[in-house]
């Protein structure tokens, strides 16, 4: 998937997930996604940094 269709299907996921949701819903779960990429990128990073492989796997050096 391109980089604009990427944008656009999150775009619409959004649109599809607000509706019937008052704003302080909305700011939950605006946080609640929010600090779900923020952890998932620090597993990411951590990885990298860790293993040297995005993945994580290990590196495995003989």
């Amino acid at each position: 998937m391109d980089g604009c269709s990427l944008n656009m299907t999150v775009s619409a996921l959004a649109c599809a997930i607000s509706k019937g949701k008052s704003d302080a819903q909305l700011a939950v779960l605006a946080a609640f996604f929010t600090q779900l990429g923020d952890s998932l990128e620090t597993i990411a990073a951590g990885n990298e940094l860790c293993c040297g492989q995005p993945d994580g796997s290990a590196v495995n050096i003989t």
